[in-house]
């Protein structure tokens, strides 16, 4: 269903409903284990607040998730797991914790045709034989017949031919190779080498003479340096790349390596989670070394308002980073009006707010909700698995192109990103080359990609 229509309809249906509407208190689980995190219980809300979010008043409520707003679906459940990283150094719980809050939200408004959504988010810690665990454990004991919200460092891999064993196509935000590589799995994001393309891709277009690339070292490194080398090689720029443990112990000494090794008119190029970049960038400040290199960029998990609150002014239009989803400061469409408002509303475990982490579980959530309202019958593993897999050109609101899942042997759905820049604690669309740009081919992996898949139109 085209997304603008779904929501004037569900938005004019609001509007009738807004006497009666109900609010499900959204319960996620962040342990290792696989407690339940579904939506089952309605509280009180306010018909003046959810009046006011009526069609013609031009906004977007959270009202807008499901077909019968304020209605919560008491079906038969739909049960749907994920697994995420979450370890000292690397967290992504924010990812299955905002797509819980999506389906919080769809469940308190009329749910998946009547049926909630009984979500199992789980985590874990790159242990192999623990990831295989509670894989089997979420199929086996918890009878899930999807998998959407995952992102972890190295499940891909772990679980790859679990998955294709028993049919389950997964919707994820994928880090390791195999979250791009195989035929069961498609990621909303673009994963660590994918983002790390675009950041590079953005200061080789602004002239940077040399860069200097820094990861985390964490499974998968030469991995995700391969793309960044190989657009770096196509431009003829020399490119060096290092690792560093996390948490990060030694910024101060890490900032001076890779000032020094950029150069005044090279660039630093960063791969890390939030916390851990901004303790080197504010090495870089407290040690004046912001301005003798010509550009910092980053990847996507920099992205979010807290990176550029902590940093301040100073690092005004002077950090790049790859952003994959949607710029939401200052946005005022559908899409960010109602992420803002689950957030809000149901997003009480999301601990790093506004950011590409929130907006990645958000789009899954999307996602999810658009492909298993298809389903025709029983909700089975053959049955959503077809559904995600028949996902086409679908306009989530957040992505550059419209998301095809596709029966694929590799999977790239999301290949054009935005470049966003701190702006008083913000981060706003870079005013040079910005807009939504496709990641470069000269990486060899997207090129096979588009060989098979082609090149999804833009609709950002």
């Amino acid at each position: 269903m085209n997304r603008s229509v779904h929501w004037r309809t569900r938005t004019a249906a609001a509007a009738v409903a807004a006497l009666s509407l109900g609010v499900l208190a959204a319960c996620s689980s962040s342990s290792s284990g696989s407690a339940p995190a579904s939506s089952s219980a309605p509280a009180a809300s306010s018909a003046a607040a959810t009046a006011s979010n009526s069609a013609a008043s031009g906004t977007v409520s959270t009202s807008s998730c499901g077909t019968k707003p304020g209605v919560a679906a008491t079906g038969t459940p739909i049960n749907i797991g994920a697994i995420n990283t979450k370890q000292p150094g690397t967290d992504f719980s924010d990812i299955e914790n905002m797509t819980g809050a999506y389906f919080a939200c769809v469940n308190a408004n009329g749910g998946i045709n009547g049926h909630p959504i009984k979500y199992f988010p789980v985590t874990e810690q790159t242990n192999p034989s623990q990831i295989a665990s509670l894989a089997k454990q979420l199929v086996t004991s918890d009878h899930v017949v999807g998998m959407m919200g995952s992102s972890s460092i190295i499940e891909c891999s772990v679980d790859a031919a679990y998955w294709k064993s028993v049919g389950i196509e997964v919707l994820g935000a994928g880090i390791a190779p195999e979250c791009y590589s195989t035929p069961n799995t498609a990621s909303v994001n673009m994963g660590p080498r994918y983002s790390s393309d675009g950041a590079v891709q953005y200061v080789l277009a602004q002239g940077a003479s040399k860069i200097a690339f820094d990861q985390a070292n964490v499974p998968g490194t030469a991995y995700i340096a391969a793309g960044p080398n190989a657009l770096a090689k196509a431009k003829g720029v020399p490119i060096q790349d290092y690792t560093e443990n996390v948490p990060i112990t030694s910024a101060n000494a890490i900032a001076t390596k890779l000032v020094t090794a950029a150069g005044p008119g090279g660039a630093v190029v960063l791969n890390f989670t939030p916390p851990e970049a901004l303790l080197i960038l504010q090495a870089a400040q407290k040690l004046n070394l912001e301005d003798r290199v010509k550009y910092w960029a980053c990847s996507t998990p920099c992205n979010t308002d807290f990176l550029a609150t902590s940093l301040g002014q100073k690092w005004n239009n002077k950090l790049f980073v790859n952003a994959e989803l949607l710029p939401l400061d200052g946005n005022t469409s559908q899409t960010a009006q109602l992420f803002q408002a689950i957030l809000k509303q149901y997003g009480t475990n999301v601990s790093g707010g506004v950011g590409s982490f929130s907006e990645m579980g958000f789009t899954m959530g999307e996602i999810a909700t658009h492909a298993l309202e298809s389903v025709k019958g029983d909700y089975t593993i053959a049955s959503v698995s077809a559904a995600l897999k028949a996902v086409t050109n679908y306009n989530t609101g957040m992505l550059c192109q419209g998301f095809t899942y596709g029966n694929y042997p590799t999977h790239l759905p999301n290949n054009m990103d935005y470049t966003v820049t701190p702006n008083n604690g913000k981060f706003l669309q870079a005013t040079t080359g910005g807009g939504c740009t496709l990641i470069s081919a000269d990486d060899p992996q997207v090129a096979a990609y588009r060989a098979v898949a082609g090149t999804a139109p833009a609709v950002g």
